[in-house]
């Protein structure tokens, strides 16, 4: 069996968090999405991969390399060109990029599978092929049913009562949806379906080619599956899986490092005394981590790798990515911080370098900074400094947010 994993878009949707990492690539504690993915895949008896980049390629391509480590035969179709040493990238689209590897090598000689890079799932591939092969259809679509009031967040299919498709709506507010069954990106075709994709032209599947098979009458089949689906597309989504994960709620992620205390899971080369700190698990700490006395860690809590948290700082209910050094007057609440950002679940940010407040939250590799005068000054003159979710909160309401001295 075949399968392409689309892995080229841009994940506007998670910024800041893709800003430097696409999206596939983005961590659940330390394995990328897309490691997930293909180690499923390969579970399931896929034997030859291909996955589409474009944005941040070398991210993706350098760390799967040919597959090997995961029992597959692994490629790479760059959507993009290079001039004078800089990757522009020109993605094509989820059905363009199909046309594109066909027109290449012909991979695409059987029954295949599509699905996208950005959700961790443990869908039973093999009953939905056989589905798929029961129904002969053209194209099949695995789906999911979801609560009503989430159904403005995907597409969804409307069935007959063979299970053949008739209708498609984007993001219906929820109390004009049709159904509560919705598109999970994950899709069987026959190469068959190449004919309804143009040459060297951006085109998608669910706005395109699946409307367009509908006109010709070409059986488009939806099979409801029963599996665990968990979509990253949203800051908050990665918040919400990744407090799951910190939990030991995924079963197929495990906790990284040693369990040394109840629920409080350390990687190798950190630096941690827990007598000398205020812990309440479930925390998750990478390998290479300094965390100095006098510090509270409240979970769910993940550090990530490298990072050094300062003492006297406070980081309740947050992620803290690699590399990130966490000042002593910090206040971590329900947050995402790394060195150049920091983000609330629901995507609003501040940036530490044009806010002023660095000494709260730098790169740990660079060199630490120590207050000056005036800003030690400041702190004195209070008792507590706000959390840095509160400052993100006068951000919204002062875009121009500056330093509070």
């Amino acid at each position: 069996m075949k399968a392409l994993i689309l892995a080229a878009g841009k994940g506007t949707r998670l910024m800041p968090l893709s800003r430097d990492c696409p999206k596939p690539m983005l961590p659940i504690l330390d394995k990328p999405v897309l490691e997930c993915l293909i180690e499923h895949l390969a579970s399931q008896g896929v034997t030859q991969i291909v996955i589409n980049t474009s944005y941040l390629a070398p991210e993706i391509e350098n760390y799967f390399a040919s597959g090997r480590r995961w029992g597959v035969e692994l490629a790479f179709s760059y959507e993009g060109f290079e001039e004078d040493g800089v990757l522009h990238e020109e993605p094509l689209g989820s059905a363009g990029t199909i046309r594109r590897i066909q027109q290449h090598s012909g991979f695409f000689d059987d029954t295949f599978i599509v699905m996208c890079g950005d959700a961790l799932l443990d869908l039973d591939l093999r009953a939905l092929v056989a589905a798929h092969h029961q129904t002969g259809a053209l194209a099949t679509l695995a789906l999911t049913r979801v609560s009503e009031d989430k159904v403005s967040q995907y597409g969804v299919a409307v069935l007959d009562d063979l299970g053949r498709i008739m209708s498609f709506q984007e993001k219906p507010k929820p109390h004009e949806a049709l159904s509560n069954l919705v598109n999970t990106g994950v899709y069987v075709f026959e190469p068959e379906i190449i004919k309804y994709i143009p040459e060297h032209t951006p085109y998608d599947l669910g706005s395109e080619v699946f409307p367009a098979l509908a006109r010709d009458g070409r059986a488009i089949y939806g099979v409801e599956m029963n599996f665990n689906w968990i979509d990253i597309g949203r800051v908050a989504d990665y918040y919400s899986v990744q407090m799951q994960a910190i939990a030991g709620e995924l079963p197929n992620i495990p906790r990284l490092g040693k369990e040394i205390l109840p629920n409080v899971f350390v990687g190798a080369n950190t630096r941690f005394d827990p007598r000398r700190c205020h812990i309440e698990g479930p925390i998750v700490i990478a390998d290479s981590v300094t965390i100095e006395d006098g510090a509270t860690l409240i979970g769910p809590l993940f550090i990530g790798r490298g990072s050094v948290i300062e003492r006297g700082a406070h980081l309740e209910r947050s992620l803290v990515f690699e590399y990130t050094r966490v000042g002593a007057q910090a206040t971590l609440s329900h947050v995402l911080a790394s060195g150049r950002w920091c983000a609330q679940p629901d995507g609003l940010t501040i940036d530490p370098q044009k806010t002023g407040i660095a000494w709260i939250l730098a790169d740990s590799r660079t060199p630490r900074k120590w207050l000056n005068q005036q800003e030690q000054l400041f702190l004195e003159q209070i008792d507590d400094f706000p959390p840095v979710c509160e400052l993100i909160e006068n951000m919204r309401r002062e875009p121009a947010f500056s330093r509070p001295w």
